[in-house]
């Protein structure tokens, strides 16, 4: 990420206003269609007869860009997932795949994924002293000055233009914020497992381990009969971060005395095959906005679904296609959403179905929806909580929504870093490992479908609603009494398990 040839590549792309049409491909990568099935006849009504002499429309997306045929390297290229590409150290061609792989193998891939070789937490350094803060401008302004020291220390040992730098909650407002939650699973363990059963969590995507100091300092020093029960297990994907959270330990953890109350568990949580009989909590924090998701469109007049793939030709170029065959992640999504959303929820057929035709038939209007997101990967995470540790106690939160986001419902922010600069751009179809991609989450209805699979029921609310009732906001505010705690992430929610 740091050669010059790199750094020479992001300044041609970013040197443009155009440059997230730039990103992957010089034929711009845009949304079509193609379809699987030969035609020999073309009717007046741009209908197309098929060699079983079934009658359909032609379905290809209209774009405002028409790139290459690809239909012809859409038959010939073979059909891949994530999982075959993890031992891959070079990006992959002259395939095709779909679009929750895709994403996976941008995010996780362990040789050139964004997470295990791109990104870098962001370390604030000693703990904000918010009550000395004027106001929440003056900690903005505390918080942008420490992010160009802790980024100049960094380059002075290794400079780059493309660093991938991001925060958590957990690193800002330590350690306010974790212990937030440090006190939510006392009083809860307290209520329903003590003293019959110790007190077990497990945390996905633990970052820099800083979540895990603070929870477990907090119950050492507050609840010390507690803590000689409590046991902490970091299910990590990432190498790198496994590597942070083991120096964590080496560093602190061993002097505060945690290092025999901790396990690093160095695995993806979707290989996860031990069964767990013991009641536990399971913190997922900012993890479901990186998890793949699938894209579907719809006929606007039959209302099918339809299901996209991404190609990547001999040249490593971009395009994406849709296909009326569901595979039986996404067969299974729509299923579930269907008879489990107890309200309506945004859709790209919702709404007046006259209203979608007369649109769709205007000049040069596309003849499939905008994408909608949907997210397969969350299901299949509920799934594993259901199958392997059913007496869990789910504590997630995460992003509810999302500016700056591409087409689409429930659609992603992908972004990079460059010059320390953040850089939208309009289409997840990016060079592998070089973006973040990120959703938001429709909690009300991920909390119908993980009652459906799980059988738990749950509570939603607000992140600045949680930590007003579990935290002690009098230690983040600022002089004119407002918290930047509370303030910030207002786009977050949380849902718990009851």
């Amino acid at each position: 990420m740091n050669s010059p040839a790199i750094s020479k590549v992001f300044q041609q792309l970013f040197a443009h206003q155009t440059c997230s049409r730039r990103i992957c491909t010089s034929s711009v990568p845009r949304s079509i269609t193609a379809h699987h099935r030969k035609y020999h006849k073309k009717t007046s009504e741009e209908t197309y007869v098929d060699e079983d002499g079934s009658v359909e429309s032609n379905w290809q997306q209209r774009t405002a860009f028409f790139p290459p045929d690809k239909a012809k390297d859409y038959e010939r290229y073979p059909m891949i997932d994530a999982n075959a590409l993890r031992n891959r150290k070079e990006r992959p061609r002259r395939v095709k795949m779909l679009m929750r792989d895709f994403i996976e193998d941008c995010l996780y891939n362990p040789n050139y994924g964004y997470f295990p070789q791109q990104a870098v937490i962001f370390d604030p350094g000693e703990p904000f002293d918010f009550n000395s803060l004027p106001d929440t401008a003056a900690f903005d302004k505390v918080l942008g000055e420490r992010y160009t020291e802790f980024e100049d220390a960094l380059d002075e040992h290794s400079p780059s233009d493309t660093r991938q730098l991001w925060h958590t909650p957990t690193e800002l407002f330590r350690p306010h914020y974790g212990e937030a939650i440090a006190q939510y699973l006392v009083t809860n363990y307290k209520t329903m497992h003590h003293p019959f059963h110790d007190l077990v969590i497990y945390e996905l995507g633990a970052g820099n381990g800083t979540l895990m100091m603070n929870i477990l300092d907090f119950i050492r020093d507050c609840y010390p009969d507690i803590y000689h029960r409590t046991k902490f297990k970091i299910i990590e994907i990432s190498p790198a971060l496994v590597t942070l959270q083991t120096a964590q330990l080496g560093a602190n953890a061993e002097s505060r005395g945690h290092k025999d109350r901790v396990e690093i568990i160095n695995r993806s949580i979707f290989s996860w095959d031990t069964y767990i009989a013991s009641p536990c909590f399971f913190l997922s924090l900012e993890v479901f906005d990186n998890f793949a998701h699938d894209s579907i469109r719809y006929d606007p007049f039959t209302e099918q679904p339809l299901q996209g793939s991404v190609l990547i030709d001999k040249n490593g170029d971009f395009y994406e296609f849709y296909s009326k065959d569901i595979d039986p992640v996404a067969s299974r999504y729509l299923r579930v959403r269907h008879e489990a959303a107890s309200h309506p929820f945004n859709h790209p057929v919702r709404g007046a179905r006259w209203k979608r035709i007369i649109k769709a038939r205007l000049p040069f209007a596309a003849n499939l929806t905008v994408p909608e997101y949907i997210p397969t990967r969350l299901m299949q995470f509920f799934d594993i909580l259901q199958r392997y540790f059913p007496l869990h106690h789910l504590v997630a939160s995460d992003f509810n929504a999302l500016p700056d986001a591409v087409q689409g419902i429930n659609a992603p922010v992908v972004q990079t870093r460059y010059q320390r600069r953040t850089v939208p751009v309009t289409t997840p179809l990016v060079q592998q490992g070089y973006f973040d991609i990120l959703f938001p989450t429709d909690f009300p209805v991920m909390e119908d479908i993980y009652q459906a699979i799980t059988g738990r029921l749950t509570r939603v609310s607000s992140q600045e609603d949680f930590l007003r009732r579990w935290s002690d906001v009098e230690a983040t505010q600022c002089k004119n009494g407002a918290s930047p705690m509370l303030t910030w992430y207002k786009n977050a929610s949380v849902m718990t398990t009851v």
